[in-house]
């Protein structure tokens, strides 16, 4: 055979193999039996074998945060303080949710009514009394969107022994809902986006209806990213106080092992790493309630069971359960913004490094972090850092309004970002070059004055109810100590200015 300096002869065994589908046999790596069907990171499994890992990763993330107390060296049976309430939204993992508690929580005990072993055996009792699954229907926050609130009940109606919910989004601003959840009524309360330390306003006018304070709340956002993680801590927030008028004291969501990377890596990109340790695992007291180690107190833990399956996992699920999943109506926008462009980069590393998305979530739910808290965000209802918004202070760069800018009703307000944390704070201010770049020449647009949700405005009633002092001075305008610290700004005049910088001057 003739040989070129261009095109040497090579070897067919020097040639780069062609990639097998599976790294090791197409033999299940469980019963060691049967043919493969499914590829998990690597390892492949039968579909029976499959059937029997997915319960056993879903029971072994919830059931040690079951029991109120925490269990001893010996494992004592299941008893939870209270109700529990699934929160859906039609997706694939809201799907596969629904099922796996329904056959682990609701099936398995009705066919262990009779079997003997005693009449304290844990299998013949069920874990939970009552179930109930809560969707929350965003369709009214952007109008043409389709209303699925039927379709996720019938949905949730072909599993015998869970209740159905139905929420919507417009409830956060329905002082009806507040009383219907058990809350005092209080007066609605409204903030201005644009001033210093985001100011309450003493008097502002509400909007006619819930579903006109929900757009306006939105629409008054001031990036497209802002308006999506509003809506998912909305949502989150009805839940939790949903979950706390049932009696419910757990609450699970059907978040995969894919979407948790998503949100975690989402959350950390726009201040919310603080809170990591939440979207973990979170423990969430009612108002006025405190931690107790051996009675109940109203609280209601958070918990995301599949964490550890894939979407690749649940779609199997799906597919050989043959369950309904309705879908979830595409956002405006969604795409475009921080959380959108986070899914297309995880799913798209999920496809050919399936492994990275769990060492995602693995390495970020070992951080911890840094300070401590001064309190509950009246926003989100997480935990606040100390110190975070005189950071934030020092390195931010700020436009100042000018004086015949400023409305009349911000001369009696009072800055609230001591009682937001970062995330929130973030969320409301933080602009884009998109949203300040200059517009054409028009009207002006309005000011970005919004009413905040129900919860909000109760937190601050009870922050500033102590005495009638604190009312007044809110109203005349006065200074408000938060924290031990008096918070007020005002714009210095040249003069001024040129005083304070001035020994840093050179002379010309």
């Amino acid at each position: 055979m003739s040989e070129s300096c261009g095109n040497p002869t090579v070897e067919s065994e020097a040639l780069m193999p062609k990639k097998i589908r599976f790294d090791r046999s197409t033999t299940c790596v469980k019963c060691k039996e049967q043919r493969g069907c499914l590829v998990i990171r690597h390892a492949v499994y039968c579909k029976d074998c499959f059937s029997a890992l997915l319960p056993t990763r879903f029971r072994k993330a919830l059931e040690p945060h079951i029991n109120h107390a925490p269990d001893g060296p010996r494992r004592r049976a299941l008893r939870p303080a209270g109700n529990l309430l699934l929160g859906v939204s039609g997706g694939l993992g809201s799907a596969v949710l629904l099922d796996v508690v329904h056959r682990t929580y609701t099936t398995r005990a009705v066919a262990c009514d009779g079997v003997k072993g005693g009449r304290e055996h844990p299998r013949g009792q069920k874990v939970w009394s009552t179930i109930r699954a809560a969707y929350v229907e965003v369709a009214g926050a952007f109008p043409g969107m389709k209303d699925r609130t039927e379709e996720v009940g019938e949905a949730v109606k072909r599993y015998e022994g869970i209740e159905f919910v139905p929420l919507r989004l417009e409830a956060a601003f329905d002082p009806a809902w507040w009383a219907r959840v058990g809350q005092t009524s209080t007066a609605d309360v409204s903030v201005d986006l644009n001033a210093e330390g985001t100011s309450l306003l003493a008097d502002s006018p509400s909007a006619s209806t819930p579903l006109d304070s929900l757009r306006n709340y939105l629409g008054r956002l001031p990036t497209p990213t802002a308006v999506q993680v509003a809506i998912a801590k909305l949502i989150r927030v009805l839940l939790l106080y949903t979950a706390h008028a049932t009696s419910s004291s757990h609450v699970l969501l059907g978040t995969s092992l894919t979407s948790l990377s998503i949100s975690l890596i989402s959350s950390i990109s726009q201040g919310g790493g603080f809170n990591v340790p939440q979207t973990m695992y979170e423990e969430w007291f009612p108002p006025g309630a405190e931690r107790a180690t051996e009675s109940w107190r109203g609280e209601v833990r958070v918990i995301r069971p599949l964490r550890d399956v894939g979407t690749k996992e649940c779609a199997a699920w799906a597919w050989w359960h043959a369950l309904v999943v309705v879908g979830k109506e595409r956002r405006p926008a969604a795409a475009q913004t921080i959380d959108g462009l986070t899914r297309d980069f995880i799913v798209g590393l999920e496809k050919d490094f399936p492994s990275t998305v769990s060492a995602i979530s693995k390495t970020v739910g070992k951080l911890a972090p840094k300070g401590g808290t001064c309190g509950r965000c009246i926003l989100c209802e997480l935990p606040v850092q100390t110190d975070a918004h005189e950071w934030r202070a020092r390195i931010s760069i700020r436009t100042r309004s000018t004086q015949s800018d400023v409305p009349a009703t911000l001369a009696s307000s009072v800055a609230l970002a001591p009682l937001f944390c970062y995330a929130c704070h973030t969320t409301l201010t933080s602009r884009s070059s998109r949203s300040v770049a200059p517009t054409k020449a028009s009207a002006p647009p309005p000011p970005p004055i919004v009413q905040l949700p129900v919860w909000a405005a109760a937190a601050l009633s009870r922050l500033y109810s102590d005495t009638a002092t604190e009312a007044e001075e809110i109203r005349t305008g006065g200074d408000r100590n938060v924290g031990e610290e008096v918070w007020k700004t005002r714009k210095l005049g040249e003069d001024e200015m040129r005083a304070a910088v001035g020994e840093f001057l050179f002379d010309t």
